[in-house]
């Protein structure tokens, strides 16, 4: 009998299909799929990629990103209700309305958020470049920062800005326990603590290392370092382990005290849900035009920015 691997490679073939993956996917999906990354390398794939058919295993935005750069691909998701809580935390237009109270900013947002917002925006960026992204943008220039306000307070801290933050954040990343990561650095004396940008200051406070999705993997895999700690969803040690895997890597608990910090929306994807979008091309990743185009302009420009 035919396994469900099988009929998916099968389907793969048949569209012409590209599957692109989050880290933050099950680890089923991650060795699946044709590129992995985080925000700005998937990105950057989808916009070269000359599939006809892109089957997205990540959360709304991702693949409505690849859409944005992509308007004449299909565009599939296995789950359309595979959503994010920081970006559902920036209603574009409650962020229309922030942006015309505070005339002559520049507006740069997180890749974590919705078309409408990208459309909004003048620039885009993501953990990976945004030191990048806000240092381009002249120091007299005033900045608003949205969504995700850890991120942009430790830009602020980097690089001394005042950037105005939007009260978004990650339910992943902001659900880590304090007292769990002392306990653990207490444990492991010789761990190195990774942490992404998205964790609050106070947890950021005991990082030895912050950075993007994949700096926090490759940082791992070239330490010098043997044990980890890690700070971010827990996805992200799948593919820790397929590079070094001597080396130890430990999740820290949420405050709930349960060492599963995965994000519910990005495990929301499975493969039977892939099987299906390809067989009937949906839930398809469809837009208006005009927010399209608009979202496309400050994409673009972080593209640019980020060779």
């Amino acid at each position: 009998m035919k396994s469900k691997i099988d009929e998916l490679m099968e389907l793969k073939k048949q569209r012409n299909a590209i599957i692109l993956a989050h880290y933050y996917q099950d680890p089923s999906i991650q060795d699946l799929a044709d590129f992995m990354g985080d925000s700005l390398a998937l990105a950057q794939a989808a916009k070269k990629t000359d599939a006809d058919v892109i089957l997205f295993c990540g959360v709304h935005f991702m693949a409505e990103t690849a859409k944005i750069l992509n308007p004449t691909k299909t565009v599939v998701i296995p789950d359309m209700n595979a959503g994010c809580s920081l970006a559902d935390s920036c209603p574009p237009e409650q962020l229309k309305e922030w942006i015309d109270q505070n005339p002559g900013h520049t507006v740069i947002s997180y890749i974590n958020c919705n078309s409408g917002v990208k459309a909004l925006s003048d620039i885009i960026c993501t953990s990976s470049n945004a030191l990048k992204i806000v240092a381009s943008v002249p120091e007299s220039t005033p900045i608003i920062f949205a969504p995700d306000k850890f991120l942009g307070s430790y830009i602020n801290r980097k690089t001394g800005r005042n950037m105005k933050l939007w009260n978004g954040s990650c339910q992943v990343h902001i659900d880590f326990s304090e007292q769990e990561v002392i306990n653990l650095c207490a444990q492991n004396p010789n761990a190195e603590v990774l942490a992404h940008p998205e964790c609050p200051e106070n947890i950021l406070d005991y990082a030895d290392f912050i950075g993007s999705t994949t700096a926090i993997i490759d940082h791992a895999v070239k330490s010098d370092k043997n044990e980890f700690i890690i700070l971010t969803e827990p996805g992200v040690i799948h593919e820790m382990q397929k590079k070094a895997p001597e080396k130890k890597y430990i999740p820290v608990p949420s405050m709930s005290g349960c060492s599963c910090n995965n994000c519910p929306h990005m495990r929301l994807n499975t493969i039977d849900k892939m099987i299906d979008a390809l067989k009937t091309l949906q839930p398809e990743i469809l837009m208006d035009e005009d927010i399209r185009q608009k979202a496309l302009i400050p994409l673009e420009r972080m593209l640019e920015l980020s060779k």
